[in-house]
């Protein structure tokens, strides 16, 4: 079943217009709205998007100030600035960061002693996530595989494990290990007992024993996050048959003069 639309892929602000009409039209079919976004916009572009419906980002932080300067010709400083915008907004922030050996874990030990700031780029991240956004703000590691005109070699698991050890030590309670398929960094632990609350493989949810009002149901531990009830309402949005999903589709077709 659907429970809501996911804007992601090409960076979703290139079809603003298009998620501006969208978003309230999911709304009253039910379903919540996100966006899995770089992060780089105008506030007035933020702040229409929360109007309209938004209520998740995922957000690309690429790396520090320097990496994202030499790769992406950008200052990190919008993306940051977004995330604590989309926080006061009121729209549920988790963040993500490609890990590309000698980009973003500048070398293979990881953050030697007496290197420069360039070569803390994850420990910068992870401290100014609990800094800035709050421990309880998740944080995805994933594991690159070259591409286009990138040719390192992919990630090695071993250091998408030393980042998250990182990403832990700096006070960041959930943090996760992307573009690894089955292992346990999937997973959703409670940062009290150390219970595996949420098991996943690949993009699916195999299981929640979050309790509907956002528990641990060993300890009580509150954990972070949105929607922990939603697996107990039912299917919302069966894909391409429900009455739902015929009137979304009717809907945007009529803001487009169709028929």
């Amino acid at each position: 079943c659907c429970q809501g639309t996911s804007i992601s892929f090409n960076e979703p602000t290139l079809s603003l217009e298009w998620s501006l009409e969208v978003f309230p039209l999911a709304r009253e079919a039910g379903l919540y709205n996100t966006y899995v976004t770089n992060g780089y916009m105008t506030e007035r572009a933020l702040e229409l998007l929360v109007e309209a419906g938004l209520d998740g980002m995922n957000v690309d932080v690429k790396g520090d100030a320097e990496a994202v300067r030499r790769y992406c010709q950008a200052d990190v400083e919008v993306v940051w600035r977004n995330c604590r915008r989309a926080q006061e907004l009121g729209v549920w922030v988790e963040l993500t960061t490609l890990v590309v050996p000698g980009v973003t874990d500048d070398d293979p030990s990881l953050f030697k002693k007496g290197h420069s700031d360039g070569a803390e780029c994850l420990e910068g991240i992870a401290r100014r996530i609990v800094a800035e956004l709050g421990p309880d703000v998740p944080w995805h590691l994933s594991r690159y595989h070259p591409a286009y005109r990138f040719t390192a070699p992919p990630t090695p698991v071993a250091t998408l494990e030393r980042a998250r050890e990182i990403g832990q030590q700096a006070g960041l309670r959930y943090v996760y290990v992307g573009n690894v398929p089955g292992h346990p960094g999937e997973h959703t632990f409670c940062p009290n007992c150390g219970t595996i609350l949420a098991r996943r493989g690949l993009l699916q949810l195999l299981h929640c024993d979050v309790t509907p009002d956002g528990q641990c149901p060993r300890c009580g531990q509150e954990i972070a996050g949105v929607g922990w009830a939603w697996k107990r309402r039912g299917p919302r949005l069966a894909p391409g048959n429900s009455e739902s999903s015929k009137q979304l589709t009717r809907a945007i077709a009529r803001r487009h003069g169709r028929k």
